[in-house]
């Protein structure tokens, strides 16, 4: 039990590192900025990045993970808009219910729910272990993506 409590810290503290690093970014644009989309075709603003993150690891550890129900829409995160303060809030309560969530958690388990076929992921069953490594995918893919946001918004403001 220790050493999963160690591997969970473990986990979360590399999470953290994912959104502290969207929330930096998110405070140096301000609001103004990280709520434009840049001149591209079907991108996405920085805040609705981090805030679609947001929803991925709730969705996909408190749901998949742990059975809690949530409400998610994932269309309407792509199109988020809001303040990064209030969206650091919201990410800082998102960790204590992931704490949760993972406390009971083993690894090598099944998940308690199986995502629905339309929300994108892994092609097949996934133990516990593979739900979280899949999840740091997502927030590491994006992480990148909003630091490249960034570079184009500010290069554009810059101009």
């Amino acid at each position: 039990m220790q050493d999963q409590m160690q591997d969970q810290n473990e986990y979360l503290y590399f999470l953290r590192r994912a959104f502290d690093g969207m929330l930096d970014v998110l405070e140096e644009l301000g609001d103004d900025l990280a709520n434009t989309r840049p001149p591209l075709p079907g991108a996405n603003s920085v805040y609705a990045i981090a805030y679609h993150c947001a929803a991925v690891a709730d969705y996909w550890t408190g749901h998949v993970i742990a059975g809690r129900e949530v409400d998610r829409d994932r269309a309407s995160e792509f199109t988020a808009t809001g303040h990064g303060k209030d969206l650091h809030r919201h990410v800082d309560a998102l960790f204590e219910r992931l704490r949760a969530d993972l406390a009971q958690a083993i690894p090598t388990s099944s998940p308690r729910n199986t995502p629905p076929a339309d929300f994108e992921g892994p092609d097949r069953p996934l133990s516990v272990r593979g739900v979280q490594l899949h999840v740091l995918e997502e927030l590491a893919q994006h992480h990148g993506q909003i630091q490249i946001t960034r570079d184009l918004l500010k290069q554009g403001a810059s101009s």
